[in-house]
């Protein structure tokens, strides 16, 4: 668990009559077990569950959390104009690890915390990762529509094993695909401002700039963050580099790639395939759903029973190492990444 940000107000909640109340954001929170909300409830607190079955607006987080000393956060807008109508919001606990969600800016100035789940979503970011990559490899999709429209086709597909692939972004999530595929006999390349060299080493890992590595590889990753009001990493450009037998993923955010390019690529099939799991928009209704080559799952990274639970977990204590700060029982973890 990591402490994203802190807030310098150093606010101690003080235990009143009246029952605190913590707002469950995230629409399927719970549904992996119990554990996480049978904490907040064996600490006193009063939960407010999103009604709603789908992410909330705006307006609904102010209708809901109005009263709440907490919010257990998804990927729901926490903005200024959100947190201004929070007078009692005194900590955010992200289940997951973007924060790019939450103004953390205002969060700060309000002695607001704000922390998040980063060892949560690895394994399972990273093995839907490669499933997507097997699955566009061996035509998995298509050859399952064609049996279920009574066609018996055998789809001709690649081998993996000695593909090379390229991570682009090299933190926790990244570095844990790239084992998965050294695992099946894959060269890896990659890219990453901030490489942890030792691990490169440990690894047989080779750290290149992005362009090369776009021209290089068989199997392009993305597994990196997005900066708000920053422009996609991959766009026009960096799809022309590409190999025209490249399969591009992507299971880190929508905002890193030009979806718009990506399309007119795969349309003209300058390149092989893609898989996508995150868009600009979700849900996505985009034009990318009438292309044959590309896979689209519904931000299903971090949707593993195992790991979910975890990451629930993970951020209900996060809440509560906040909230109940004289607790021993939920003492801090510390700032380690």
């Amino acid at each position: 668990m990591q402490l994203a940000h802190r807030g310098g107000a150093g606010f101690r909640l003080q235990r009143r009559n009246n029952v605190q109340k913590v707002l469950i954001s995230p629409s399927s929170f719970g549904q992996c077990g119990t554990e996480p909300l049978d904490l907040l409830t064996k600490a006193g607190f009063e939960t407010i569950v999103n009604p709603y079955g789908r992410r909330l607006t705006a307006d609904e987080v102010v209708g809901l959390a109005h009263e709440c000393v907490g919010i257990v956060a998804g990927l729901e807008p926490l903005d200024r104009e959100v947190l201004d109508q929070l007078p009692s919001l005194r900590c955010i606990s992200r289940v997951g690890v973007g924060m790019d969600n939450v103004d953390l800016q205002t969060a700060a100035a309000k002695g607001v915390e704000v922390r998040n789940t980063p060892d949560g979503p690895t394994q399972a970011v990273a093995e839907l990762a490669l499933g997507l990559t097997l699955a566009l490899l061996r035509r998995i999709p298509q050859a399952d529509r064609n049996l279920r429209d009574g066609i018996w086709q055998k789809e001709m597909g690649s081998l993996l094993h000695e593909k090379t692939v390229g991570v682009v972004g090299l933190g926790r999530i990244g570095r844990r695909v790239a084992e998965l595929f050294l695992a099946l006999g894959c060269v890896v390349v990659a890219t990453d401002p901030i490489a942890d060299h030792d691990w490169l080493k440990n690894h047989s890992v080779s750290l290149i700039p992005l362009n090369d590595l776009l021209g290089r590889s068989d199997i392009i990753t993305l597994h990196l963050a997005h900066e708000p009001g920053a422009g996609p990493v991959i766009g026009v450009e960096e799809i022309h580099r590409m190999k025209k037998t490249a399969y591009l993923i992507n299971t880190a955010r929508g905002e890193v790639l030009d979806e718009e390019a990506l399309y007119n690529a795969l349309n003209e099939q300058r390149i092989r395939g893609a898989a996508f799991d995150v868009f600009r928009v979700e849900p996505y209704h985009g034009p990318l759903i009438e292309l044959d080559n590309i896979i689209l799952t519904p931000h299903l990274g971090p949707y593993a029973r195992e790991g979910r639970l975890r990451m629930e977990v993970a951020a209900v204590q996060n809440l509560l190492n906040v909230l109940l700060s004289e607790n021993e029982v939920f003492g801090r973890s510390g700032d380690e990444t």
